[in-house]
């Protein structure tokens, strides 16, 4: 109902004659708000005030000195906020309508009270105020509603001014209002995602719309794609398409129109890549018929996680070999230890056994293999001496020398400096096997193999490189893992007794290759002091 009846009006005015009220003169209110009750309501009716005088301002420019004043209200009927023309204003004010007070019954009959009363528009008009020095008004009320606050927005204008227009104008101000702080609050919630989602260091985001043009990026996509392209300039209106490993998934997104999750996205090579898992989903408008207006990717950065699996995966295998090791080795130290028995038999009987002390050493060595074995599945206790390696190199050098010669292996060994070292001897004697052994299944068709002790940094620096076949930078990133091996008959168990020798003598192995090249081992022991 927009306009009360006149049946209606009557009503109310016989209501406040009862009630003696005097329509020769404006009641003063009943209630006013303290300066620091109103401070703190408009502090909560701020964004309503201000949508309701953005509007009020352009409506006013276009009636420019007309009587028009408008005012706006809280639930309970109090004057928060009147803008429009100043001679109106003034007018109200020698009522004592001012910020702060109260509209309600107490007034008699008003377009506020009745409004909030009623919860719709209402309008009075001249003689449908019941006081006689409000008669030459029009008065028009209309409720607004928002999730933060509730009240009215009224329209006073003189009689002369007054149109059934303008409750309707009114309903579109409250209309308007409503709508500005529902889409303030959208846009801020908005802002703060955006905000959540492009400052994240933990991931990259890019925005295209639906050509694939760069809408916006963040600080972490920015770094991603300098590392894809270095030298490329990447920013708001650049087309996606053209960019390496991103380029191709975003243009499948937005030509079928389906979301791709999960994709593995890797960066650089082997030891120094970074693995990131690629999200790009498109978002469509469902007003407009579920087309297509932007398309969102994002790119988490999962190395660690990755890292952590592998060395979980790494430390499981290790497992498995050293329990499969201890168990091979428990049944090869039987038989080892028969024919032990019998050389040593045949020697007691006097009988002559070539090569005797080399074959018993070599058996020794066999038999701390074994050790070794074991030690992989459980670790066993070892004693330290002070050794000096090159003396420990030159006993091993003396077995591989032949087999060296006989597959065209030219092996040279140079002492540059050396100190004594605490070490268990056998097991460094182990190293030196295992190394030269790789060294030469490196160089199926022969080469060179070069040894060189030095003293470097504290530390006894065993260096053993050959011109072989070389390793990809991808199998070099995975020596030492457990069964992992490029030999046809090969069991990845070598350079893991390797590493775990040196890890137990405080030392470090570093290893360099290249295809067609050859490889270089560095073992860095520390020496005594």
């Amino acid at each position: 109902m927009t306009a009360l009846t006149k049946s209606w009006i009557r009503e109310l005015h016989r209501q406040a004659a009862e009630s003696g009220k005097d329509p020769n003169a404006v009641p003063a209110p009943s209630y006013k708000l303290t300066d620091a009750e109103l401070r703190e309501k408009l502090e909560i009716y701020k964004e309503i005030i201000e949508a309701v005088n953005r509007f009020v301002d352009k409506f006013l420019t276009t009636v420019t000195d007309s009587p028009i004043m408008v005012a706006v209200t809280d639930e309970s009927g109090h004057l928060l906020a009147v803008h429009g023309n100043e001679a109106m204003i003034g007018n109200f004010r020698r009522f004592g309508i001012v910020e702060g007070m109260r509209y309600d019954d107490h007034n008699g009959p008003s377009s506020i009270d009745l409004c909030l009363r009623y919860g719709r528009p209402v309008q009075l008009v001249g003689e449908d105020h019941y006081h006689k020095d409000l008669q030459h008004l029009a008065c028009y009320s209309a409720p607004y509603h928002t999730s933060e606050a509730n009240g009215t927005i009224t329209i006073m204008t003189d009689v002369e001014g007054a149109h059934p227009h303008l409750l309707a104008l009114l309903c579109t101000i409250a209309d308007y209002a409503e709508r500005e702080l529902l889409l303030r609050r959208q846009n801020m919630q908005l802002q703060i995602l955006n905000q959540a989602l492009l400052h994240t260091p933990h991931y990259g985001v890019l925005l295209t719309d639906e050509r694939g043009l760069i809408v916006e990026l963040n600080d972490s996509m920015r770094c991603l794609l300098r590392s894809l392209s270095p030298d490329e300039q990447y920013g708001p209106g650049v087309p996606v398409f053209s960019m390496p490993h991103l380029g191709d998934v975003y243009r499948e997104v937005i030509e079928s129109g389906e979301e791709r999750i999960g994709m593995d996205l890797t960066i650089g090579q082997a030891s120094s890549a970074r693995h990131y898992m690629l999200d790009v989903v498109p978002i469509v408008d469902a007003a407009s018929g579920g087309s297509l207006v932007r398309v969102i990717g994002t790119a988490r950065d999962i190395t660690e996680l990755r890292t952590t699996k592998e060395r979980l995966h790494r430390a499981e295998k290790l497992a498995f070999a050293g329990q499969l090791a201890a168990s091979v080795a428990h049944e090869i130290r039987n038989p080892l230890t028969t024919v032990k028995g019998l050389i040593q038999l045949s020697r007691s009987n006097g009988r002559s056994v070539p090569h005797h002390d080399l074959i018993v050493s070599e058996m020794e060595r066999m038999n701390m293999i074994i050790g070794e074995l074991l030690l992989l599945g459980k670790p066993q206790a070892v004693q330290f001496k002070e050794e000096r390696c090159y003396g420990i190199l030159l006993e091993v050098l003396e077995v591989f020398c032949i087999q060296a010669k006989m597959n065209g292996i030219e092996i040279s060994s140079v002492l540059l400096q050396e100190e004594a070292i605490r070490c268990e001897r056998n097991q460094i004697k182990q190293m030196f096997f295992n190394l030269l052994r790789n060294a030469m299944e490196a160089l199926p068709y022969g080469g060179k193999i070069d040894v060189e002790l030095a003293v470097e940094d504290g530390h006894q620096r065993i260096r053993i490189s050959d011109n072989g076949v070389g390793m990809e930078e991808e199998v070099l990133v995975r020596l030492g893992e457990p069964f992992h091996t490029t030999k046809p008959d090969g069991n990845g168990l070598g350079l893991l007794v390797v590493r775990n020798i040196v890890s137990a003598h405080r030392g470090r192995i570093d290893i360099a290759s290249r295809p067609g090249i050859g490889t270089t081992v560095n073992v860095y022991l520390p020496i005594c002091y």
